[in-house]
């Protein structure tokens, strides 16, 4: 589109031939001018692979190309500047920031105008100079629509990507699932320690659900990943050490109702169990009225294994019910007499033909044993199940 004559913002007089024919000749030598400005003077330039070094090296090029093009053509602007980033690839939106882009080009430009001027011929300065300024603001305008459009497409990538995610991890990944390389994407190295935070989704849009979740993880320094699966809310988190404080970070973001979080796991190829246990916790949550908010899955153990959850039971037998089978066979006798008696010390003690202080101690033993506290009622209540299904197996 050639520029309207009648439009006074943008009437010049035609340049001289020689000069668009001095500064075409020269626009090789000051791209090479440039480059060699921005490693003298840009510290992160310098340390730049040798093939993103080129890219740059190439879009200066195009630059002054085509503000030869404009001069000699009058052609539109937005269309020339557009066509300067067209010769570097899209990964270079990814590889340097808007900021830098914006450093390269002022270099770029600073060393034009040190130079064109001067390879104008005298009645052609001063619309050299005009002219540069206006390209150059128009370089600017056209590499933030570059990266407003990279910023677009990534941001929709993302959140496919970040759907798929939650979505493997709640129907369960199985061997030669993609899940890891697709954490990898967003880049959650091999690792990386992980949990699974699971509740009811709020009312309302659930985009606005997963902005609040990725503004609080954010305003915490963790990572997470969410996603709205049957009404329920499901957040991947990584980089945090505890699954509850991270859970308690985030309850907000989840609709009424209980909030369950799994356990840590210290590798991503183990989400998909962090996964499984939040939401069977969350499944059984129901079975306990006086659940805290959030709760850990682990201390669901019971209701789980009652909902018929193999790995729960599995997991009462092999670390409250086995420990202490093998640790003291006076300890499960201990245990069993002092559960049977409705947790009452004196008739545990006389059931057993033992001082009550005994019967202290070796209470005190199955809790280190067992990492449950027979005087808790929640102690209580795991370690009777876990003895009923380790008896069950034996």
């Amino acid at each position: 589109m050639a520029r309207s004559a009648t439009d006074p913002r943008l009437a010049r007089p035609a340049l001289h031939p020689d000069t668009i024919r001095s500064i075409e000749q020269a626009a090789g030598r000051l791209a090479t001018l440039s480059v060699a400005r921005m490693d003298e003077e840009l510290s992160w330039f310098r340390e730049l692979p040798a093939d993103q070094r080129s890219w740059v090296t190439l879009v200066a090029q195009a630059g002054l190309q085509s503000y030869v093009e404009w001069l000699r053509t009058e052609d539109d602007v937005l269309r020339m500047t557009g066509d300067v980033f067209a010769t570097a690839p899209k990964a270079m939106a990814r590889a340097m920031s808007l900021q830098q882009t914006v450093e390269l080009i002022r270099l770029t430009m600073f060393v034009a105008e040190e130079n064109l001027p001067a390879l104008a011929v005298d009645a052609d300065r001063d619309t050299v100079e005009k002219e540069l300024l206006r390209f150059a603001r128009e370089i600017a305008f056209a590499a933030a629509r570059v990266y407003a459009s990279a910023a677009e497409n990534r941001g929709s990538w993302d959140e496919r990507l970040e759907a798929l995610v939650i979505d493997n991890l709640v129907r369960g990944s199985a061997v030669g699932d993609p899940l890891p390389s697709q954490l990898a994407a967003f880049g959650w190295t091999t690792g990386t320690p992980v949990a699974v935070v699971v509740g009811s989704a709020p009312d309302g849009e659930a985009a606005a659900a997963l902005d609040l979740v990725h503004a609080r993880a954010q305003r915490a320094g963790f990572d997470a990943m969410a996603g709205v699966h049957a009404g329920r809310l499901v957040v991947l988190v990584g980089g945090s050490a505890d699954p509850i404080a991270v859970a308690g970070d985030l309850v907000d973001c989840f609709g009424d109702g209980p909030v369950v979080a799994g356990p840590q796991v210290t590798d991503l190829v183990e989400a998909p169990s962090a996964a499984r246990s939040a939401l069977s916790g969350l499944r059984a949550v129901g079975a306990w009225p006086g659940a805290p908010r959030p709760v850990s899955s682990q201390a669901l153990l019971p209701e789980r294994a009652l909902a018929g959850d193999d790995e729960a039971r599995t997991e009462l037998v092999e670390q409250v019910f086995r420990p202490l089978r093998e640790a003291d066979d006076v300890l499960m006798e201990t245990v069993g007499a002092f559960l049977d008696s409705g947790g009452a010390l004196e008739a545990t003690a006389r059931s057993l033909f033992v001082h009550a202080n005994t019967v202290r101690y070796r209470l005190r033993r199955v809790a280190e044993v067992s990492g449950e506290s027979p005087t808790d009622p929640r102690g209580a209540l795991t370690l009777r199940v876990a003895l009923m299904l380790g008896r069950l197996e034996t």
